[in-house]
């Protein structure tokens, strides 16, 4: 299975901040996943739409200011940090899996992705994932080279086949609805499964069990461990 560090390495220091993706970096992971807005033209690393839970700011992430949001503390004196910055860091030592989070952030995603091709960037290095499935199909009809992984929270009627019919890559499934025919459904329709988000040994061994490609965790050391 993949180790996917949940907005870094959540566990272990603020998530979606450098601190976070530096220590998941550190601790080995195959993937960071991570969470975008679009204000002022930048892409924001965040994941809630208002900030109090996160940091020390108030009100609603694409109400604000960039000069606003990069005055805030988001954790042990971490700035929000903006999608260059994190690409800057991992500097392909791990692939990353960007959500789309905020509203309209197809577009600036796909310009963002094209500008780091040219600095050798490969469709290897990245997966778009997101809850808004509309979003995904505007950025891989602006960019069909993309990866797509459509984020689900319930099992879908017909399994797999919303991904399929999307041009999916991979499909991204809760805990609680991954199930052993969504799974075999996704493999036999050539998609890899994602699972979201596992942090005990017993789901651990439950997804080994299931065959699942890939687990998103805050904790990404207990994930490698077992995979050792």
């Amino acid at each position: 299975m993949l180790c996917f560090g949940h907005r870094g390495a959540m566990g272990h220091a603020p998530e979606n901040t450098l601190l976070s993706m530096q220590k998941a970096l550190e601790l080995g992971v195959d993937w960071i996943e991570l969470d975008v807005y679009v204000v002022e033209g930048k892409l924001m690393v965040i994941h809630d739409e208002t900030l109090e839970r996160t940091t020390n700011g108030t009100g609603f992430v694409v109400d604000q200011t960039f000069d606003y949001l990069r005055s805030l503390d988001a954790g042990q004196g971490q700035k929000i940090p903006i999608l260059e910055e994190v690409f800057d860091l991992v500097q392909k030592k791990a692939g990353i899996n960007i959500e789309l989070k905020g509203p309209d952030t197809a577009g600036p995603v796909a310009e963002f992705i094209e500008r780091y091709r040219l600095k050798g960037l490969t469709d290897e290095d990245i997966l778009i994932s997101s809850f808004k499935h509309e979003e995904l199909r505007k950025i891989k009809a602006l960019d069909p080279r993309l990866r797509i992984g459509p984020l689900i929270s319930k099992t879908p009627e017909g399994y797999a086949a919303f991904a399929e019919s999307m041009g999916a890559f991979s499909v991204h499934v809760s805990l609680r609805a991954v199930t052993r025919a969504l799974v075999e459904d996704a493999h036999d329709r050539g998609l890899e499964v994602y699972v979201y988000t596992i942090n005990h040994p017993g789901d651990i061994v439950r997804m080994r069990s299931l065959k699942v490609d890939g687990v998103f965790t805050n904790y990404p050391e207990r994930i490698i461990k077992e995979m050792v």
